[in-house]
């Protein structure tokens, strides 16, 4: 390769090549403002799974696009040739804080911003510029697009892992994210041999060791209320469970900027500073000051940092087993409760079903919510069957006695268009009572179709909103509604019916 090479830059060297390149522009408050381009969410419909005969048995290939060896070679051929005589950047880091089940992966950039941004989300060497053999590589060109008649892909863009060889190739596509999902994708295929649960879900500790998990997709408040100023983060998107307790995955965070305040938000707020990388967030050309209500680019606006620029950031990300566990979903039927408790089968079976809407800008062509199921808060980053992460989740339960919660963090008096979101406020009191056992005394009413129990009352929450059917003017709408979302969740989990035992198909709405 004859270009030159920039290896493990400093995150102020990297913000000072991506300005002079031209990637990007510092604002006010001295993050770097980028453009992803035509790409501002995943693209998983371009994302593949080489199929080959060591991993050929393993991978849930319902789940996942299968891509040929031969292809993938080839693929990869031309994205050497891409390289040469180019700049480019490298970071090698680690992906897990637990230092017993980590790995080590390389990143390849041709954009200095995009280095800034792994630099940021990921665990960096203990001794900066210490040399580390790399467990898995990602090369990462978005100049790069592939022609879909020569290389077998869906369009311009594509993600491929190659478990076998431990290489990830991204190209056609500006997005960020990509990169951080594709190492998700690679330890929610590693962890769970290791009898790891591996979990895309945020958690905090309280100062008695209280872990807390949220579970949750883009958009339904991992990263918001996990970030409490009266707990310490551990990570807000990736985890792993192991015996000996929780570790964050990454070592940053991806937060969503869209509406965001500092009044509801403080810590994402003030953590948006120097080193920090700002996607597609529209800001004024004078003052450089970000316009966070502006969705014109994207609804799906996000910042990286690291996650020691929230105060309270548990470093490393290691603490023990969860006390509560929380699901968050935002019901856009505006039907479910807004709390609600669940026994270990139903927080199975709710954990199969991954419930939630889909928000905007998510996903390329998502632009209003939509009701979706994803097994376990997280299909499209997982390469093995849902039914193996679920067994895991169902044995820890058990076997650390741990509450489960479900929350709904989308709309109440309606669906959406018609009702209002949850207000923040009230989400925080129930997350709050949850984790601080406020709700283990209170009386519970069983919701006669979702099949959970709903408590009548929760501290800092008006009662009348728990049961959602009260919220509604319209009685008989509601009703319509709510077994409609019933039917869904039946109709969904035909798919898991197979060898599931009785207790956890009966522990699910009654449509």
């Amino acid at each position: 390769m004859n270009g030159k090479v920039h290896y493990n830059l400093s995150p102020v060297q990297l913000v000072e090549a991506a300005i002079k390149r031209s990637e990007g522009q510092l604002t006010a408050s001295g993050a770097l403002r980028v453009s992803t381009g035509t790409y501002t969410g995943r693209s998983p419909n371009d994302k593949f799974v080489v199929d080959s005969p060591a991993v050929h048995n393993k991978i849930a290939w319902d789940n996942n696009k299968p891509f040929s060896a031969d292809k993938f070679t080839q693929l990869y051929n031309r994205m050497l040739a891409y390289m040469q005589n180019r700049e480019l950047f490298t970071f090698t880091g680690y992906a897990g804080a637990d230092t017993e089940n980590r790995i080590s992966v390389q990143f390849v950039n041709e954009f200095a911003w995009q280095n800034l941004f792994v630099h940021q989300l990921f665990i960096c060497p203990e001794t900066q510029g210490a040399e580390i053999t790399a467990d898995y590589k990602v090369i990462c060109l978005p100049g790069f697009t592939a022609d879909p008649a020569i290389d077998g892909t869906r369009s311009e863009a594509f993600i491929v892992l190659n478990f076998e060889q431990r290489l990830v190739l991204i190209g056609g596509t500006h997005y960020a994210g990509e990169m951080k999902k594709s190492i998700f994708t690679v330890m929610n295929y590693i962890l769970p041999e290791r009898s790891i649960l591996s979990m895309h879900c945020s958690a905090n500790v309280g100062e008695s060791g209280d872990t807390a998990l949220f579970f949750g997709l883009s958009g339904t408040g991992k990263t918001t209320l996990s970030a409490d100023p009266d707990r310490n983060l551990i990570g807000d998107d990736e985890h792993g469970w192991s015996d000996n307790g929780i570790f964050n995955i990454e070592g940053g965070c991806y937060a969503k900027c869209i509406g965001l305040k500092h009044e509801t938000e403080p810590q994402i707020w003030e953590a948006i500073r120097f080193g920090a990388v700002l996607e597609n967030v529209v800001i004024d050309q004078a003052t450089r000051t970000p316009d966070f209500a502006d969705g014109s680019i994207t609804e799906n606006t996000r910042v990286a940092y690291p996650v020691d620029y929230i105060p309270n950031a548990l470093i490393p990300g290691v603490a023990g087993h969860p006390k509560t566990i929380v699901f968050l979903t935002a019901d856009a039927f505006g039907v479910l409760p807004p709390i609600s408790k669940l026994s270990t089968e139903q927080a199975m079976y709710h954990f199969l079903s991954g419930y939630t809407s889909k928000l905007a800008g998510t996903e390329r062509g998502i632009t209003e919510p939509q009701a979706t199921f994803s097994a376990c808060f997280g299909a499209p980053f997982l390469p093995l069957s849902p039914l193996r992460y679920a067994e895991l989740l169902g044995e820890k339960l058990k076997r650390h006695n741990t509450n489960v919660f479900l929350i709904n963090t989308g709309w109440s008096g309606g669906p959406y268009g018609v009702g209002n979101r949850m207000k923040l406020a009230f989400t925080r009191a129930m997350v709050t009572a949850a984790i601080e056992g406020q709700l283990e005394q209170v009386s519970y009413q069983l919701d006669p179709v979702f099949n959970v129990y709903v408590p009548e009352s929760c501290p800092g929450v008006p009662a009348e909103i728990l049961m959602p059917r009260n919220t509604w003017s319209d009685k008989a709408e509601y009703d319509r509604k709510a077994q409609e979302l019933a039917r869904l969740f039946v109709q969904n989990f035909n798919n898991f019916k197979q060898n599931m035992p009785s207790e956890i198909i009966s522990a699910g709405p009654k449509g």
